[in-house]
């Protein structure tokens, strides 16, 4: 080969280990997961390559049993501690747990996320019992929010999940949510 030439495929092995040198930063740096659109702007790449990417420096991440594992979640993608390491770092990785949710806590959230959007007197109406206090609760910790008013006499607040709900419920999308009555026990965890 001639002097000041470059093979071919030592350059797109480079440009290749760049991006995803790019998308693992990313993906750490991030306070939120990156959506498939969000990771093909920064990496100038097709979205067929993002997810190509995607999957393969999930691969790399799993030969090399670092600890670290890429998550598909609330529709993108962030780098996770692998749950088996969990309890041994479970003083490093958060501020104290907050108490569970409680039962009446959990059925309006469950009411909410499949339902949704709802207004606190359907809420109401579908627990027997009021929900006031229960939706400040959910509201404070950031699993539902106001998503609209709905059209009607006295324009009730209409509730919704929130991005919060599926990250902390592991859902990519509220089409992950098992099917009503097949919600596995630990699902509606708090």
């Amino acid at each position: 080969m001639p002097v000041g030439t470059v093979e071919r495929g030592s350059v797109e092995d480079t440009a290749r280990r760049e991006v995803r040198a790019l998308l693992c930063a990313a993906l750490l740096a991030a306070e939120k997961p990156l959506s498939v659109k969000d990771l093909k702007g920064l990496l100038g790449v097709s979205e067929e390559a993002v997810t190509r990417e995607v999957k393969a420096l999930h691969e790399v991440l799993q030969e090399q049993g670092l600890g670290i594992e890429v998550e598909n979640v609330a529709g993108g993608y962030r780098l996770v501690v692998a749950p088996r390491l969990v309890p041994a770092l479970a003083t490093l990785l958060s501020p104290a747990p907050l108490p569970p949710l409680s039962s009446a806590a959990l059925e309006t959230l469950a009411l909410i996320a499949y339902h949704q959007p709802i207004t606190r007197g359907e809420l109401e109406a579908a627990r027997g019992a009021s929900c006031a206090s229960t939706l400040e609760t959910l509201q404070e910790r950031e699993l539902v929010k106001v998503v609209g008013q709905k059209d009607v006499v006295g324009r009730p607040l209409l509730y919704g999940t929130t991005e919060r709900f599926l990250l902390d419920f592991g859902l990519s999308s509220l089409d992950d949510l098992p099917p009503v009555g097949e919600a596995p026990t630990g699902f509606l965890r708090g």
